[in-house]
């Protein structure tokens, strides 16, 4: 654990209670500006306006120490969304477990151009392949709540997860599946397919670093230079697919054109390609029929 004398500074009364002010200013040497108040914010179930309004108050010794082993854990690379337990994603918070994925800003693309695909009005079949913490598919519920949405994924763990996040939104118009990929649907048409699967490679450096460490390999790496889920993604979709229907995948920062490529092959027209806020192409999809 983190001791008392690593929190204050040397120009502060280690004698002194400790403050929400002191705690932060401390912390914010050790880790992130954010994820410091993430981790406070959780600690005493408020938010960020609260940190700045209560500076000067003083925290129960209790408090002090469920901080210190979050922060202690953090130092140590753990992700904050594990340590809190959250994250928020599109304009809903989503409970996460090492179980799932972190829900990324990027993945926000994703959604934002499968519900341009997806009418407000009339009733559309949309199938989330690999849900994961149900992110995806809980946002396109809520967002199209005419929709019938069908949340697939492998792990019973995440499903759990999902689960939990459908019912803290009030979200009633999705069916969880344990399966693997198309597996679980068969038979089944859907007007909108969208899919967020592992596709970094095998090996890949970036597995070494930040909050990937941590998080379920299952769901990251795929084989054939990270293409293998995408590929067969993209050559059984047109199966499940209703006349017209639209398949939108997330992908990794160079497999753009590959997905393009395997798009075209299935059949697939109105190709797109968008890019993610970094710039970075991020997500490609296509119509079938």
């Amino acid at each position: 654990m983190i001791g008392n004398n690593l929190l204050v500074s040397g120009h502060e009364d280690l004698s002194a209670p400790v403050t929400i002010g002191k705690l932060l200013r401390s912390a914010k040497g050790m880790i992130d500006h954010t994820d410091a108040h993430w981790l406070l914010q959780s600690v005493l179930n408020s938010n960020a306006a609260f940190l700045i309004a209560h500076a000067e108050q003083p925290l129960d010794a209790e408090l002090v120490d469920h901080f210190q082993q979050l922060l202690a854990r953090r130092v140590a690379g753990e992700p904050v969304a594990y340590l809190t337990g959250e994250r928020g994603f599109y304009d809903l918070m989503f409970e996460v477990t090492p179980d799932v994925l972190i829900p990324r800003p990027e993945t926000e693309l994703l959604v934002e151009l499968a519900l341009s695909k997806i009418s407000s009005v009339r009733q559309c079949r949309i199938l989330d392949l690999g849900t994961g913490s149900g992110a995806i598919a809980v946002t396109l519920a809520k967002h199209r709540p005419n929709s019938c949405v069908t949340a697939v994924d492998l792990s019973t763990g995440a499903l759990a997860v999902a689960k939990k996040n459908a019912k803290k939104h009030d979200v009633r118009n999705i069916n969880f599946i344990e399966a693997n990929w198309f597996s679980g649907v068969s038979g089944e048409k859907f007007d909108v397919i969208v899919a967020n699967p592992p596709y970094i490679a095998e090996g890949d450096s970036h597995l070494q670093e930040g909050d990937l460490r941590f998080e379920p390999l299952g769901a990251l790496v795929a084989q054939n230079n990270g293409l293998s889920c995408i590929t067969s993604i993209i050559a059984q979709a047109s199966g499940y697919l209703e006349p017209s229907g639209w398949l939108v995948l997330e992908h990794g920062y160079d497999q753009a054109d590959a997905c393009r490529e395997l798009l075209e092959k299935a059949g697939f027209t109105h190709l797109f390609t968008r890019p993610d806020l970094a710039g970075v192409d991020r997500v490609t999809g296509g119509r079938y029929g």
